[in-house]
């Protein structure tokens, strides 16, 4: 296919039934309004299918977001703030082993652990969290810290990533969350996170969790400044990465809700706009096992239909979400096990309950 050649929807078709990696131009021309997107959700169906047949995954989890207080103060956020904001708190152990004992006692198998870069606390408190909460309940998975907190941590100790990940690892931490990757293209981030780590940063602390063994996911923040160009860079840059490492086991992509942010002005995603993402998602990030459609996000209506969209996975329970809540996510604060087995049912597909890693975990019902 030559530089000028204009990709055609047939052409993607038959691309994806022969189980071919589309490019750049391919995912772009997908991203266009004018392309049907049912069409393109058929397609992204027919390639989570293959990799998934009917499951659709969802784990029992809980959130704990230590602090908001956070050095970096993004136009994007609506969750974090100054020390002397009348909104900001930071958790102390007793409050967090609160929320981890909460957890094990709605059966929950994964904390999720992320929040604001505190400017007066050094790594020992960030690590001091995990090891705190990895003896007090050893069954829990912890899924802890962005790249972005990865990378304050490295400043804030003066040692290499490597050495930063291995000491979370040693105290209990048992993958990585997605969060702080957003778009790539440095021209957007300029605009919308100036002051966080660029992307390179972001995929070097990824690629050197995946050397440690360390299983993490992956993230896009869409729907603010970016054009469909440069989210198809960021999903090949993803792409690149896998076919390096294979350490990402998930993509989530994130629609961005302006409500409270110094974004405010831009209208949120459709949902048509949130499937066609989910969609060119899966077709693009062909060696990625699992895409989410993740409620807080999307809302729970979106969700559930993103499954036949190429989305295999609704998250989870998810207790205690702050992040999203703050910038005006009008979903529920929790979903009920019987909740999400209900909405993935009804969407034709088959709840399968799973852990962290993707194991299996069903449980009596």
């Amino acid at each position: 296919m030559s530089d000028t050649h204009q990709p055609t929807l047939d052409e993607i078709r038959r691309k994806v039934e022969a189980g071919s990696r589309l490019s750049a131009a391919e995912g772009e021309m997908v991203f266009r309004p004018e392309v049907d997107v049912h069409a393109v959700g058929r397609l992204a169906d027919l390639v989570r299918r293959r990799t998934n047949s009917d499951a659709a995954f969802y784990n029992v989890n809980a959130h704990l977001n230590p602090t908001n207080v956070c050095i970096y103060r993004c136009p994007l956020c609506a969750y974090s703030c100054n020390a002397d904001d009348e909104r900001a708190y930071v958790m102390s152990d007793k409050e967090i082993l609160a929320r981890g004992r909460e957890a094990v006692e709605h059966g929950c198998t994964e904390l999720h652990v992320v929040g604001g870069v505190h400017p007066d606390k050094g790594f020992d408190w960030y690590l001091g969290i995990v090891r705190m909460l990895h003896e007090a309940y050893p069954g829990l998975h912890l899924k802890a810290w962005t790249a972005v907190e990865i990378a304050r941590f490295v400043e804030l100790a003066g040692r290499p990533v490597r050495w930063v990940l291995e000491r979370l690892i040693e105290a209990g931490l048992g993958s990585m969350p997605g969060g702080g990757a957003e778009i790539f293209d440095p021209a957007v981030r300029v605009q919308i996170c100036p002051r966080k780590i660029d992307g390179a940063t972001w995929l070097d602390v990824h690629r050197t969790a995946h050397a440690l063994g360390l299983r993490t996911n992956a993230t896009m923040l869409y729907g603010h400044v970016e054009s469909p160009r440069q989210r198809i860079d960021h999903l090949v840059r993803l792409r690149e990465l896998q076919d390096e490492t294979g350490g990402f086991q998930a993509f989530v992509p994130l629609a961005f809700h302006p409500e409270g942010t110094r974004l405010a002005h831009i209208e949120r995603t459709s949902a048509l706009d949130d499937l066609r993402t989910v969609a060119v998602s899966r077709l693009m990030l062909d060696n990625f096992d699992h895409v989410k459609a993740y409620w807080i996000s999307l809302g729970v209506g979106t969700a559930q239909v993103a499954l036949a969209y190429g989305a295999d996975d609704l998250d989870g329970t998810v207790c205690h979400e702050e992040i999203h809540h703050q910038a005006g996510a009008d979903s529920p604060e929790a979903l009920t096990v019987d909740e999400i087995r209900r909405l993935i049912i009804e969407a034709g597909f088959r709840p399968v309950e799973r852990d962290t890693l993707y194991r299996a975990a069903e449980r009596q019902l």
